[in-house]
């Protein structure tokens, strides 16, 4: 059967929610089928049917299930009693996390939001605006040039960027150990440049505040 031996490990469902965001970040979510999926956990395509009610809704478990994931995560992290700073550094350490370990996942999160049923991308963007939230709140604690009304705007937009830099990393990681070293960097490189990045963003972000005040 095919995947069967790397799949065996994992509860059906989570068989097919991993082959299933394997299949949509390769071919996007239009361009795969029931079959295809069913295929890939080693069987049939209406067998799927008695784990979800179909392809819309494996999209809609998949993405609600990362925002649900990314905020949880966040908030876990951004409480961790050390002080606004290390909450920061803890942020950012999360999501280069899930964007590096989790390709697929990102891809998805970034590409198939339209493909969702209406009340599914309400559902998302509830829990996506919940995340930024708690990502400019922390941003503007670290950075007193950020607290001002004003200012707000430009937390608001650092936090976005950031996000649009870590979650490029499918396009720019490379695919293994055995790649070349022109192919990207690995995960480990990839991880502490992300981090240095992101934190350069908000000390810029930070500057320009104070450059027209």
């Amino acid at each position: 059967m095919p995947n069967a031996p790397a799949a065996s490990a994992l509860p059906r469902r989570d068989q097919i929610r991993r082959e299933a965001a394997r299949l949509f970040a390769a071919r996007g979510f239009l361009g795969v089928g029931v079959d295809e999926i069913g295929k890939a956990v080693g069987i049939s395509g209406p067998g799927l049917y008695r784990h979800f009610a179909g392809k819309d809704a494996m999209l809609a478990d998949l993405l609600i299930g990362i925002s649900e994931r990314l905020l949880e995560e966040g908030r876990r992290r951004a409480g961790g009693g050390d002080g606004p700073a290390a909450a920061l550094d803890a942020l950012i350490g999360g999501h280069v996390d899930f964007a590096l370990d989790d390709r697929d996942l990102i891809t998805l999160h970034d590409r198939e939001l339209l493909n969702l049923k209406e009340e599914d991308r309400r559902t998302v963007r509830r829990l996506q605006r919940g995340y930024v939230e708690l990502w400019v709140d922390v941003v503007r604690q670290v950075y007193p040039q950020l607290t001002g009304p004003a200012a707000e705007p430009v937390a608001r937009a650092a936090v976005h960027a950031v996000f649009g830099l870590i979650n490029s990393t499918p396009h720019s990681l490379g695919p293994g150990p055995a790649q070349d070293e022109r192919s990207g960097l690995q995960r480990d490189g990839m991880a502490v440049l992300l981090h240095a990045l992101a934190h350069g963003a908000f000390a810029a972000a930070a500057e320009s505040v104070s450059a027209q005040a």
